[in-house]
């Protein structure tokens, strides 16, 4: 496999862009910002984009899926970003705001699929657990005697006696990443729906209960950089961490991923959503700034072609999970006659 490191080691990390005041003056670079965990794909097509073509290659920017939404619903022009990264779907308060600022012409792009694992160095003593067991470690709110409290559970023994006798201490993505989101709604809301009194919170009670990560120390927030989480592990074995599968599979050497719910993360597995945190990954493109930022269409063409995200492509030698042949080839179409997205696809 090809290691992203090396490619990473040596991708120059935009900063912020330019503003210009007219499309003579426009910025002659794609800019790019988003996910953490779409960020290395991204990078491998910016870079063979840059190389085999006679565009700039573009810049991107590891913000976070949040924090990349946030960036470019702010407005039309090049003070803005083109492309936004996102390991989850957008959301309709987002694109309220997109539609707000006027950005109004966005096309969507579901590039593959991932799985959020929970991993330790493969020297740690490995975890075997249930979504249930999961939220009663790492829930800001925990039921005892029939009352939600502050999650009192110290130890993964105090969960489950199957479980290591050791402190609960979980490294993961801050709320502005998409991995965060999906980790929230997948893994943690899912444990917390087998319990029995879940069933009577309402709506908002439900939110803010059974998608709560403790703030109490248990769970460390490690910024936008999943390969600090990797580093992290490497030299800490009580430590485990949450981010994406690429990243598992890039590290498969030295790390190795917790049984969650009876399965082990497989590349198959997750394609086909048996895997319990399974998710999608995507990419958005600001119509209005194509034809005024040179090689968006371009850009999008080589990301979704068949040298990229084919069963043989060089996405999937870096760990995408790529979709199959007809998802593919809605994603050409796609990025021929770039279709608006509307809001109605979001509910």
């Amino acid at each position: 496999m090809i290691k992203l490191n090396k490619t990473l080691a040596t991708f120059a990390l935009a900063g912020s862009v330019a503003a210009m005041s007219a499309p003579a003056m426009a910025r002659d670079t794609i800019s790019i910002v988003g996910s953490s965990t779409v960020y290395p794909f991204a990078t491998v097509v910016a870079e063979r984009f840059g190389t085999k073509t006679d565009f700039k290659t573009p810049k991107l920017e590891s913000t976070g899926s949040g924090g990349g939404m946030k960036l470019f619903c702010q407005g039309i022009g090049t003070q803005h970003p083109d492309i936004t990264n996102a390991s989850r779907r957008m959301k309709t308060s987002e694109y309220e705001l997109c539609q707000k600022n006027g950005v109004t012409d966005i096309t969507e792009f579901r590039i593959g699929s991932d799985g959020i694992v929970i991993a330790s160095s493969k020297d740690a003593e490995n975890l075997d657990i249930t979504l249930k067991q999961l939220f009663l470690a790492l829930g800001s709110k925990v039921p005892v005697d029939g009352k939600w409290v502050a999650n009192p559970n110290k130890n993964w023994s105090d969960v489950d006696s199957s479980l290591p006798n050791k402190p609960i201490r979980v490294m993961g993505p801050p709320p502005t990443s998409g991995t965060r989101d999906s980790f929230n709604e997948l893994a943690l809301a899912a444990g917390c729906d087998e319990l029995p009194e879940a069933a009577n919170l309402g709506k908002d009670e439900h939110g803010a209960i059974c998608e709560s990560v403790r703030e109490d120390g248990a769970f460390i927030e490690a910024g936008e950089n999943d390969n600090l989480i990797v580093q992290k592990l490497i030299g800490d074995t009580d430590m485990y961490g949450v981010f994406g599968y690429s990243f598992l599979e890039e590290n498969a050497d030295r790390l190795q991923a917790a049984t969650l719910n009876g399965m082990v993360p497989t590349a198959e597995d997750i394609a086909a959503d048996k895997y319990p945190v399974a998710r999608s990954l995507f990419f958005y493109v600001k119509k209005a700034h194509v034809g005024v930022v040179p090689g968006i269409q371009e850009y999008v063409s080589e990301f979704t072609s068949n040298a990229a995200m084919g069963q043989n492509g060089y996405l999937k030698d870096v760990g995408l999970i790529v979709p199959p042949r007809d998802q593919l080839m809605n994603l050409m179409d796609k990025s021929e006659n770039m279709p608006n997205l509307a809001m109605e696809e979001l509910k």
